[in-house]
């Protein structure tokens, strides 16, 4: 009797710890121990509608969000960040992320008007990027390529300019690039026929072509 009794009691125990085993609190439990996305899913696949079930989507929600953001550190480029951003547009990195796109995209940018180094594409950059380390230097570079002018000469009024200017074009239009008319300004109240922009060095020798065929020339600065 005593041994049957033993034996109904270590089953009744046995099935009290299975049944612990088995409860959302212990395997809530479980999950938190083990912190990864696929145990909270499985606890959300048994307990859906759990006082935990809110806290395991959290949880889902912010190892997927870490997990996208190493990958995209990872990879360290502009299309990984994009990707996280994609993946996760409300993580906690999404600041970061847009900080390393434009980032990169800025020095991108950078290395390819440095490659140029024409004015043309230093300009571009600094239209895309007014302000920063980079457009400090792409003027500082601009102002060596193309930060003077050849000026030819000025008049108050505008239709002389213009006729001024296209028979100067004819006549020293290869020397010169380009000749323009330079409205009037804080610096000047005259309409400035001048070349176009160039370095100082052709600016000089530009003068000096026109000057040796007898006409009047100085070098300005681009912005003067």
């Amino acid at each position: 009797m005593n041994a049957r009794r033993l034996s109904l009691f270590s089953l009744i125990c046995c099935a009290a710890l299975l049944a612990a085993c088995n409860s959302p609190k212990y395997d809530w439990s479980q999950a938190n121990a083990m912190d990864t996305i696929a145990a909270y899913q499985t606890f959300l696949s048994k307990y859906p509608t759990d006082v935990h079930a809110i806290d395991a989507k959290s949880r889902v929600a912010a190892l997927q969000d870490e997990q996208a953001w190493s990958t995209a550190q990872v990879a360290s480029s502009v299309s990984g960040y994009q990707q996280y951003l994609s993946d996760e547009p409300n993580g906690v990195h999404v600041a970061a992320a847009r900080e390393e796109v434009s980032r990169r995209e800025r020095l991108a940018a950078w290395r390819t008007a440095q490659s140029n180094e024409t004015a043309q594409s230093l300009e571009a950059f600094l239209q895309n990027y007014p302000t920063g380390d980079e457009s400090d230097q792409a003027r500082d570079k601009l102002k060596t390529i193309a930060g003077y002018r050849a000026e030819l000469g000025m008049t108050r009024s505008q239709s002389l300019a213009d006729r001024e200017r296209d028979a100067l074009a004819k006549r020293f239009g290869k020397t010169l690039q380009q000749v323009v008319v330079l409205a009037p300004d804080q610096n000047s109240r005259d309409y400035r026929i001048t070349s176009a922009q160039m370095s100082e060095t052709d600016a000089n020798a530009a003068c000096a072509n026109v000057k040796h065929a007898g006409r009047s020339c100085k070098v300005i600065q681009a912005g003067g």
